[in-house]
């Protein structure tokens, strides 16, 4: 335990709290704004269900990146949480030179939300959303939107993961012993 109060002597750094918060396993997501030639696409792994009365999630996107201005601006997007063969989708979409317009649409294989973002029919589910609130938080901006729709796959889930600096899976079936 003296190690435990050592550590909180001095501050963490930026290594430390990345290897800490790699221990914690999330799931993986596309986030997409507009469709068509305007399709902007991020890989995304900080989701979280906020409340669902009204059904809200939150969000974190870099506060300097390319596709907060543009939710900003239109007020939605749609969240799409990818499955286990969507890995190199979220291998791609979080590079710098990730494809965008109608590229991205082929790419993903996407249709066109009723919100008019673009959807991914394969995903585990997808959430459309409007914005309802911005609120920045060191250099991402957390955005909280209302869910105006909605799809779960029919299949059996078989999520995306990220857990440790890597891309994996659950090990379905099998449960902690309580």
């Amino acid at each position: 335990m003296k190690e435990a109060a050592a550590a909180l002597l001095g501050p963490p750094d930026t290594a430390a709290f990345r290897a800490a918060m790699g221990r914690f396993p999330t799931g993986v997501t596309l986030l997409t704004h507009g469709s068509g030639d305007s399709t902007s696409v991020i890989t995304l792994n900080s989701l979280t269900s906020v409340s669902l009365d009204p059904l809200l999630i939150l969000v974190s996107v870099k506060a300097d990146g390319r596709i907060r201005p543009r939710v900003a601006r239109t007020h939605s997007f749609a969240v799409n949480l990818l499955s286990r063969h969507h890995r190199d989708l979220a291998r791609e979409f979080c590079r710098p030179d990730r494809p965008a317009g109608t590229a991205a649409m082929r790419r993903l294989d996407a249709v066109e939300g009723i919100t008019g973002n673009a959807v991914i029919p394969s995903a585990e589910a997808y959430f459309e959303c409007v914005l309802d609130a911005e609120h920045p938080a060191g250099d991402h901006t957390l955005l909280i939107a209302r869910v105006v729709a909605l799809v779960a796959s029919e299949t059996g889930p078989d999520p995306l993961v990220f857990h440790q600096g890597a891309f994996t899976g659950l090990l379905l079936g099998t449960r902690a012993a309580a």
